[in-house]
């Protein structure tokens, strides 16, 4: 119970890699808000599932709605987990999207959407919290990059260019912000069997493995023990650090 006494927000974390975090946090004793966005009904349903797989395990838990392109909701999200549980002091900027092709075949539409939703959706979450986490004098923000973000992926200059921008971000506001007692971080994984990866074709998926030094994908909850660690005490002294998850890829 490292995280007990701690609150928690999760964007994102209604399935996948952001679901498995929600879940590590709570039975690490976090109070945890999961967000998830209302574009579609599918979305509360399973942030409601989700909820209620952590008060399974003991954890205080509810769902909170807001798209973190947005900035007045991601305020009102912040403001209604802080109003409620007094604080708010680790954030998981987990939300994110891809629309995959060539760049020659990209829209504006497709460049735009993903820089929103996975970068600058980072930056009003992290604003926002970062006042919560100045009044307690202690904070974990911890975003989801991607080894896309390090490396490049044809097909993906969008998706990579947004993880890229959460890299050198999360260098940036590590720098602004240690003094305060705040910690900023990010992973980067590689191939994990998430719902987004599982609409790849199986050729595809089949060549990524092949690329993984562990020759098999990772899983979401393996990327929800690193994230657990560090929302520690046991990573006070990691900052402004970008951690792969790949398996060696």
């Amino acid at each position: 119970m490292e995280l007990e006494g701690k609150v928690a927000l999760v964007t994102g974390a209604s399935r996948g890699m952001g679901r498995a975090i929600a879940l590590k946090l709570g039975r690490m004793g976090a109070r945890v808000a999961v967000n998830y966005v209302a574009v579609d009904p599918q979305n509360e349903k399973d942030a409601q599932e989700v909820v209620a797989a952590l008060q399974a395990v003991g954890a205080e838990a509810f769902a909170v709605e807001a798209d973190v392109r947005d900035g007045e909701a991601v305020k009102r999200m912040v403001d209604q987990v802080a109003e409620k549980w007094g604080g708010l002091h680790i954030l998981v900027n987990n939300a994110g999207i891809t629309k995959d092709t060539l760049l020659l075949r990209m829209s504006e539409q497709q460049w735009d959407d993903v820089l929103d939703i996975n970068l600058k959706g980072t930056f009003l979450c992290s604003k926002h919290a970062l006042k919560a986490m100045i009044r307690a004098g202690w904070g974990r923000i911890i975003s989801i990059a991607s080894i896309a973000g390090v490396i490049g992926n044809p097909g993906q200059a969008n998706y990579s260019a947004s993880k890229g921008g959460i890299i050198a971000f999360t260098k940036s506001l590590a720098r602004e912000v240690g003094s305060r007692g705040i910690t900023v971080n990010a992973v980067a994984p590689g191939y994990i069997r998430t719902q987004m990866t599982g609409v790849l074709p199986e050729e595809i998926r089949a060549k990524f493995v092949e690329m993984i030094a562990l020759r098999r994908p990772g899983e979401p909850e393996e990327v929800a023990e690193l994230v657990g660690f560090l929302a520690s005490d046991r990573a006070g002294y990691i900052t402004a650090q970008v951690i792969g998850i790949d398996g060696g890829m």
